[in-house]
C-alpha cells in the first residue's frame, strides 16, 4: 500500500475549509444582528441629551423604586416612595421583552391592587426588560428599565 503524502492542495483545501466557516459563521451573526434590532431608541440624540438633567432630576425628585417578580403567572410591579408606601400612578405605560430582541414584545394592561400593580403573564426562562414610563398626578415622568430574571 503507497502512503499519501500531504500535498499543496490538501494545504489549500484545509486552509479554504477553514476560513471559509470563519466567514460563514461571521456573515450569518452580522445578519442575525441586523435582523433582530430594534431600530432608534429617540428621534433626535441630540436634543434627548439636552433634556436628560431635567428628566433625572424630575425621576430622583419622585423617590420611587421599582421593583418586578414574576408569581403565579402575574407579572406584579411594585411602586413605592421614599417610604416605603405602594404609590398609585396616575399613568402608567409599560413595554415587556427581551433585551436581544422585539419579537416577543408586548405592552401589558396592569391593575393596581392598592399594593401593587400586577398582569397576566407567561414569561418564558432568561432575561426579560420591563421599560416602564409612569407619572405621578402633577405630570412628572418616571422611566425606567427593569429587569427581570425569570427562573426555568
Amino acid at each position: 500500500m503507497a502512503e499519501r503524502q500531504f500535498t499543496g492542495k490538501h494545504a489549500l483545501a484545509v486552509f479554504v475549509a477553514a476560513f471559509g466557516v470563519i466567514i460563514t459563521v461571521n456573515l450569518l451573526l452580522a445578519y442575525n444582528a441586523v435582523k433582530t434590532f430594534p431600530g432608534l431608541e429617540v428621534k433626535n440624540s441630540y436634543v434627548a441629551s439636552q433634556e436628560f438633567n431635567d428628566r433625572l432630576q424630575e425621576h430622583k425628585a419622585l423617590g420611587w423604586e421599582i421593583r418586578a417578580e414574576l408569581s403565579g403567572g402575574l407579572l406584579v410591579l411594585y411602586i413605592t416612595d421614599k417610604n416605603g408606601a405602594p404609590v398609585e400612578v396616575a399613568e402608567l405605560q409599560a413595554v415587556v421583552g427581551r433585551a436581544t430582541h422585539v419579537k416577543d414584545d408586548f405592552s401589558p394592561d396592569f391593575i393596581f391592587d392598592g399594593q401593587a400593580y400586577s398582569t397576566p403573564a407567561s414569561l418564558g426562562r432568561g432575561n426579560w426588560n420591563i421599560r416602564l414610563v409612569a407619572k405621578d398626578h402633577d405630570g412628572a415622568e418616571f422611566a425606567q428599565r427593569v429587569p427581570l430574571f425569570v427562573k426555568g
